[in-house]
């Protein structure tokens, strides 16, 4: 595309408008230039093999997280600090090392490993929910994969309502929104302190369990493979990650099937069919979009970035493009390709906890179709920003307990 960054489209990513109605501006764009935008903080790649290609181009494209922390004029402080630390943000030997210490309670053995777990905690949230009749899926649904996270942890999910407020907080900042700044900076006070009561209780008990990753992660820091502060922002990493991603999926699953009642009772039926509309799911409506900065000068598809550029992966958009996806506003649990999804993302900085993601999801469904019988919207849904997680903030459901 022979354009001018002034002549590329402007896609408003950042409001509110766009992440409830994301299919009302990519077309337009799309005519203009088939896989970039801009928005007001820097690019957004929206087309499918450029999301691919760019998300494994570590040697030109780095985590931006630095233009989020000046963004919000916080370099210096300790949440500075850890969002240019924490695993998502390192490339190189440093990467390599953290993530080798974590990579084999991730593992997709590990992962069907914890299923037993995970029907289980799934199940007994239904057990206090569902005689209420109606509820909040997208509250309902935060309880799940953060408890089954404790769990590959082996440490109690009994402080999750205190810190659930904080969890929720964080991933605001990836909004480009000052006025999230107070919010996830105190919520950041509340995380820090959960962090360092649970390592030193731990430490304390001399215990060692070697299915309990924290256990794991205090064994390495111990062999001096990564310091105290790198100890504690590894916890939260997991503990953040493992709160409002596969919430956030699971919630958008649920919105779907809403519509889709033959696949729910399928869902009810049959595991293999979970997995197969989680896939097709995670190709129409990924969450994540992974935020980059440009190491350097480079060119990509006709395009010169410059170095320091913000650029924003999006997935989610990638996974309804029509090159690729045939038909890709519908959703088809049957479609051949969707496992080509972006949703975990590529290179070096794939998802750690896509196995487990994958497998939450899969017997989240598979549970709730059988246990929510009849469900329907009970009330105006509310979406969240599209930046950092995307998803629904509110789906209020109505249904028939089993």
């Amino acid at each position: 595309m022979d354009l001018t960054a002034s002549e590329i489209p402007v896609i408003p990513v950042e409001t509110l408008e766009f992440s409830g109605n994301i299919d009302a501006f990519l077309p337009d764009a799309r005519k203009v230039h088939p896989w970039l935008a801009r928005f007001s903080q820097g690019w957004l790649v929206h087309g499918y093999d450029a999301v691919a290609d760019l998300l494994a181009d570590d040697a030109n494209l780095v985590p931006g997280f630095g233009g989020v922390i000046d963004f919000y004029g916080v370099r210096g402080t300790m949440w500075g600090r850890f969002m240019e630390q924490m695993l998502l943000s390192l490339s190189g030997p440093d990467h390599t090392r953290l993530r080798g210490s974590v990579a084999a309670a991730f593992t997709p053995r590990r992962a069907n490993r914890e299923r037993e777990m995970m029907q289980r905690v799934i199940g007994e949230l239904i057990d206090e929910w569902a005689p209420r009749g109606h509820f909040d899926f997208a509250e309902f649904a935060s309880f799940f994969p953060v408890t089954v996270i404790c769990g590959v942890l082996g440490v109690s999910a009994e402080p999750i309502p205190r810190i659930r407020g904080a969890l929720e907080n964080q991933l605001k900042s990836l909004n480009m929104d000052q006025a999230a700044k107070p919010l996830f900076m105190a919520g950041w006070g509340v995380l820090w302190d959960f962090a360092e009561t649970v390592i030193a209780e731990r430490e304390a008990s001399g215990q060692f369990d070697e299915d309990a990753l924290l256990d794991t992660l205090i064994a390495a820091k111990n062999a001096g493979q990564m310091d105290d502060i790198e100890l504690r922002f590894m916890l939260l990493t997991i503990v953040i990650a493992g709160y409002d991603t596969s919430k956030n999926m699971l919630t958008l699953m649920m919105n779907m099937l809403l519509d889709r009642p033959d696949d729910y009772a399928r869902c009810a039926e049959d595991l293999a069919f979970c997995g197969k509309f989680t896939q097709e799911a995670l190709r129409h409506s990924a969450i994540a979009s992974p935020f980059r900065a440009a190491a350097r000068d480079f060119s990509y598809g006709g395009h010169d970035f410059r170095q320091g550029e913000l650029v924003v992966l999006a997935p989610s958009l990638g996974g309804r493009d029509p090159s690729v996806f045939p038909d890709p506003l519908s959703i088809d649990p049957e479609r051949a390709n969707a496992g080509r999804h972006l949703g975990f993302g590529r290179g070096a900085h794939i998802c750690l906890g896509q196995f487990i993601a994958r497998n939450q999801l899969q017997e989240g469904i598979h549970l709730i179709a059988q246990r929510l019988k009849n469900p329907r919207r009970d009330g105006e849904v509310a979406w969240r920003p599209f930046l950092g997680a995307w998803g629904l903030a509110t789906l209020p459901i109505a249904f028939d307990p089993a």
